[in-house]
């Protein structure tokens, strides 16, 4: 395997997460082995791929902090240019970028900002804008095999031809049925040799398309009278995750029994980590006079949130935020918040977003707003939702799952 530059491992030494909290030993680390193999790939394995290829030969999804997209960018431009690597001054490559969540983006920007680096790449959607002619594609596997499925169809057919694509991850998260899900779009596809408990998936060749996308997929959910729409990188897909399910099974008996939030009618309504939008749509159908927002930090989310809205008729009533825990949402705001927060940040058990969705809610409340809330019975969020926003109540527990009420003080 070809030794990475001593560029490249000065500019990976400098990365920073975007993680403010004290140090513990789950804490996200700026750059991982899964990086680090992606890139001496990137080097070894596609190099040929790269001769005389033009600026934008790179396609990078779903980085993390920066150092695929950097590194790229940087490996690039020494393999495109005669005056080798760049730094600062304009002449690194122009890699392409998607990430899913708005708070990669964030952390990709502050890297390359104190680097001087924010010329370095270009940001799109899942699609053309992102792949046409990209000869290189680098990958952090998705646990989801719908969103791998996503990516992979899109790369398959609008890349270059004679594109590979390089799907990193850490073993223990690795099944063959990554192989098998690239293998609907590449013709061959095989695994690199391990290396820091990582490994990566090489896939080329790709098939011939037949049909539309997979994704979106519709689906009718005829028990709770919704019908969801999800792409692949939202989080339930087009189902209903038993949270959001026990959820919706409160609120519609409170509906029945006239305790419903808001009960007189509320102006507004924020569904916060939306997902694909089943409670925002559930809301907006509710209460026919409210203003909604559905605000997710994920592309996908708010992308399906979105289209499900409009599935059910009430896509022009249900507005869109892609944030971080709703961070863009005004003070005093709301008089209903829905919500079922994540306790995963990708395959790391963390409650961190929670914590901070409990925060915001606290925040955009206004005086007697009410916050509903589902949550893993095991987690005990009481104490937590009584400070951030004020009395909490039981509304009810099941094997599983609690749902609470919480009123703004």
């Amino acid at each position: 395997m070809t030794t990475s530059p001593p560029d490249l491992a000065a500019l990976l030494a400098r990365l920073r997460t975007d993680d403010t909290g004290p140090d513990r030993e789950d804490a996200p680390i700026a750059v991982d082995p899964v990086d680090r193999l992606l890139l001496d790939l990137l080097l070894d394995e596609a190099a040929p791929r790269l001769a005389g290829a033009g600026p934008e030969a790179v396609a990078v999804v779903d980085d993390r902090y920066g150092a695929l997209t950097l590194g790229a960018a940087l490996l690039t431009a020494a393999a495109t240019t005669e005056d080798g690597p760049a730094s600062g001054d304009g002449r690194a490559a122009r890699v392409r970028v998607h990430q899913d969540a708005c708070t990669a983006e964030a952390a990709l920007d502050a890297n390359a900002a104190a680097l001087g680096l924010t010329g370095a790449y270009a940001r799109h959607g899942l699609g053309t804008g992102l792949l046409a002619g990209a000869r290189v594609v680098l990958l952090r596997l998705p646990r989801s095999l719908a969103a791998l499925r996503d990516v992979g169809e899109h790369v398959a057919r609008e890349a270059d031809p004679d594109v590979v694509l390089l799907a990193g991850g850490r073993v223990k998260h690795m099944t063959r049925a990554m192989n098998d899900v690239l293998g609907e779009s590449f013709a061959d596809v095989r695994a690199s040799l391990a290396r820091g408990k990582s490994r990566v998936l090489v896939a080329s060749l790709p098939r011939p398309a037949y049909g539309g996308f997979t994704y979106p997929v519709t689906t009718d959910l005829p028990d709770v009278g919704l019908r969801v729409a999800a792409f692949g990188a939202a989080f339930a897909g087009a189902g209903l995750d038993l949270g959001t399910r026990f959820l919706l099974e409160q609120l519609g008996a409170a509906a029945t029994d006239g305790s419903a939030p808001g009960s007189t009618g509320p102006s507004d309504v924020v569904d916060l980590g939306c997902g694909t939008g089943l409670l925002a749509t559930w809301a907006a159908r509710r209460w026919p006079e409210a203003r909604v927002v559905a605000a997710d930090r994920s592309d996908a989310a708010v992308r399906s949130a979105a289209l499900t809205a409009r599935e059910n008729g009430v896509g022009d009533r249900v507005r869109t935020v892609r944030d971080d825990a709703g961070t863009t949402l005004a003070d005093v705001s709301t008089d209903v918040v829905l919500l079922n927060p994540p306790f995963h940040d990708g395959a790391a058990l963390r409650t961190d977003a929670a914590h901070r969705m409990f925060a915001t809610a606290g925040r955009v409340l206004r005086p007697g707003g009410e916050l509903w809330c589902v949550w893993n019975s095991h987690l005990r969020y009481r104490p937590a939702l009584e400070r951030a926003v004020g009395p909490t109540t039981q509304v009810a527990r099941g094997p599983r799952f609690t749902v609470t009420r919480s009123t703004r003080r």
